[in-house]
């Protein structure tokens, strides 16, 4: 779907240089939905890995393919970021500013009636990374122009990463790629269903939560169901694992932290007469703060082992580390602010909540200082809300234009802020 709106512009929009032209919107329109139509699962983004490379190669620029063999980084306004080697007008001793997009899709089907709707079975770009992508590329197509003309005050680098969806992400994958290397900054944006096409939503600190899966077998010695004591009953073991540990675990963090296990299986037995020797469970970690997510695999392992003890269980627990929170970093929350009031504004931002989701950008702001902004996707005349990982989620394509005048402004005035 695609709408534009009239959105005023103050004059200092006006004035700032890096207008998205009409007709690359348009391309860039037919771009995304050309990704939505091919969605590739995480690592096996080679379809959307060559269809970049191709693209920003066409507008002379030099991309190089990530070493584990998807996702693509390219930088703009340093000596040898046009395939002609021409020098450009940035200093390449500062510090780039860095725009990620993550490029992989999810293994739910389409169910959407539209003409882009996806061609691969039980693939879908549920979660907007479509749209990321397009809008990465066109800031960077737009700000390679902008750099020809010496007009970029700063050197700018995309990176295209793979495997967001797949824990702990493609983020560490691209940083070990030297993805980060000379990077000061880094931002990114991530649609959202709740939030009007044509507007941002921003926070400073935590916007995302932290979120780790958790793996649970219980054994012991089975039997009759009509001696369940000479057994460890392991229903109930499993049945209380479920129920005590979460309750457990909200004694022992601060309820600021946040720290919540949800299950979202749990199997045991085969027959009603029979008390079975195993039981399993699964379900995420998540959590708000940092600093708790850091202690959260001990204090699951000890509330786990304590009630699977209570009940004649013997538990073997598999932690799998995922993300931390996405902990938007002030002084970039402020840039990407003035950016988008720049262009459209202050009627374009809004302020946002910290969502129980998890995101691997949070992987990049270890290491350099950024932000992520929730890039409103809804059109704001349609009743309905289509969720994120959902078989029918679509976009408000004026997203589009907005995220590539974000990152835009941003660049223009992040070169500004260094000065």
């Amino acid at each position: 779907m695609s709408r534009d709106a009239g959105t005023a512009r103050t004059p200092a929009g006006d004035q700032l240089p890096g207008v998205l032209p009409e007709a690359l919107r348009a391309e860039l329109c037919l771009f995304r939905r050309d990704l939505h139509m091919h969605p590739e699962l995480g690592n096996q983004e080679f379809r959307t890995t060559a269809a970049l490379k191709e693209r920003l190669e066409r507008a002379g620029l030099r991309p190089r393919v990530l070493a584990i063999g998807t996702g693509l980084v390219c930088d703009i306004g340093t000596p040898d970021a046009t395939a002609d080697g021409q020098a450009l007008a940035a200093d390449p001793a500062r510090p780039l500013l860095a725009l990620r997009a993550d490029i992989d899709a999810l293994p739910i089907p389409d169910t959407k009636t539209v003409d882009y709707a996806s061609t691969v079975p039980g693939r879908a770009h549920a979660c907007g990374h479509d749209v990321h992508t397009t809008v990465v590329l066109g800031a960077g197509l737009v700000l390679a122009e902008l750099a020809r003309t010496g007009a970029l005050p700063r050197p700018v680098r995309l990176i295209f990463q793979p495997a967001e969806e797949v824990l702990p992400g493609g983020a560490p994958d691209a940083i070990e790629s030297g993805a980060l290397e000379g990077v000061g900054r880094i931002l990114a944006v991530h649609c959202d269903p709740r939030v009007d096409a044509g507007r941002i939503g921003i926070r400073t600190g935590a916007i995302t939560s932290a979120c780790d899966r958790l793996e649970v077998e219980l054994d012991g010695p089975g039997g009759h169901t009509a001696r369940p004591h000479l057994t460890t009953d392991m229903v109930t073991a499993a049945s209380r694992v479920a129920v005590d540990v979460p309750a457990l675990l909200s004694r022992r963090v601060d309820a600021r932290a946040g720290l919540a296990v949800t299950w979202g299986r749990l199997a045991s037995g085969h027959a009603c007469n029979v008390i079975p020797q195993h039981a399993e469970l699964s379900g995420t970690v998540r959590c708000l703060d940092l600093d708790a997510w850091r202690k959260a695999p001990d204090l699951v392992h000890a509330a786990i082992d304590e009630v699977a003890a209570l009940h004649g269980a013997k538990p073997q627990v598999t932690y799998v580390r995922g993300v931390p929170p996405v902990v938007n970093e002030p002084v970039t929350v402020q840039l990407m602010h003035s950016a988008m009031a720049a262009r459209r504004g202050e009627g374009a931002i809004e302020d946002t909540e910290q969502s129980l989701g998890g995101e691997d950008f949070s992987w990049y702001l270890e290491h350099v200082p950024g932000a992520m902004a929730r890039l409103g996707v809804h059109p704001p005349a349609d009743p309905a809300r289509r969720d994120l990982h959902r078989g029918d989620f679509d976009v408000d394509e004026l997203a589009i234009k907005v995220g590539v005048e974000l990152f835009t402004a941003s660049a223009l005035l992040d070169g500004a802020l260094a000065d």
